[in-house]
């Protein structure tokens, strides 16, 4: 005589319940996990020479090498000011490209300034050698502020520093060591955990990103006129940033509101004659 087969007991719902949890929360911490590995990468968006290396929009740029402290050589070109009375700007360039991109910003900062304008690159950013952590984005901006102040003699109280997106990272260490003119930020961020959590809200950025440029933590300590510029459809950096930036800076302080505008280059056509326009009045 056969007996029937007695069906499996149903997993209770507390069971599968369980199990979802579990297998989502491996799916969170194997997203987490290819997050941290791949910070640099995320953060940071080098084009080397070999890729592209633009010719300069000024005819009297050239080409400049410097060695920073932790042991990169760093490639850098300089465009002279129009008189020496007029200064230079320091212009530390975001996470994209190579300097040579910034060419026609460099030429509109010194037809608008009559400033010199110094570029430089990140490592491993255009001819520049090593790896691009921010300390080593700070290690290359004291390197170009040194041969600013040393080689081409520009004194440091007639010294811009201008930080574009990523690079106000570098722009705002500089002005909490160094005397300069007058610090300028444009499209720039908070801190990279508040741009990377505008982006990734799921994760846990404040805790993970080891790369934190905290320019919000610092801008208090810089004791010059700022000037900060922001696009009101700025989709990389909201405009939120700036201007808690702004509220945090010191005075004499300025902040131009782009309406209608993004994280775009060619803003610096609308924000450099306003520019000219506080220094004259600031820092003159």
């Amino acid at each position: 005589m056969t007996t029937a087969l007695e069906p499996p007991p149903r997993r209770s719902l507390r069971h599968r319940v369980l199990r979802w949890a579990a297998l989502l929360a491996l799916t969170y911490a194997g997203i987490v996990t290819v997050f941290w590995f791949c910070e640099r990468r995320l953060v940071f968006y080098p084009a080397s020479a070999d890729e592209v290396w633009l010719k300069p929009k000024d005819p009297w740029s050239r080409d400049v090498w410097f060695h920073a402290a932790d042991g990169n050589k760093i490639s850098g070109r300089w465009i002279p000011p129009e008189t020496p009375h007029h200064g230079a700007v320091l212009l530390a360039h975001g996470n994209g490209g190579n300097l040579t991109h910034r060419g026609q910003v460099a030429a509109e900062l010194r037809a608008a300034l009559g400033a010199g304008v110094l570029l430089f690159d990140y490592p491993s950013y255009g001819k520049s050698s090593g790896a691009p952590t921010e300390e080593s984005c700070y290690a290359s901006a004291e390197a170009a502020y040194k041969w600013l102040t040393d080689e081409a003699r520009v004194p440091p109280d007639r010294v811009v520093l201008l930080g574009e997106s990523l690079g106000g990272g570098p722009a705002v260490e500089l002005a909490t060591r160094h005397e300069h003119r007058a610090l300028v930020l444009v499209f720039t961020f908070t801190s990279l955990p508040d741009a990377a959590k505008y982006h990734f809200p799921f994760l846990p950025v404040h805790t993970l990103m080891r790369t934190r440029f905290d320019n919000l933590a610092k801008i208090g300590r810089c004791s010059r006129p700022v000037f900060i510029a922001h696009g009101t459809a700025d989709r990389t950096v909201p405009v939120s940033h700036s201007e808690r930036l702004f509220a945090a800076a010191n005075e004499p302080k300025e902040f131009l509101r782009l309406e209608g505008e993004g994280h775009d280059l060619a803003i610096v056509t609308l924000y450099a004659p306003v520019l000219a326009k506080f220094l004259d009045r600031y820092a003159p």
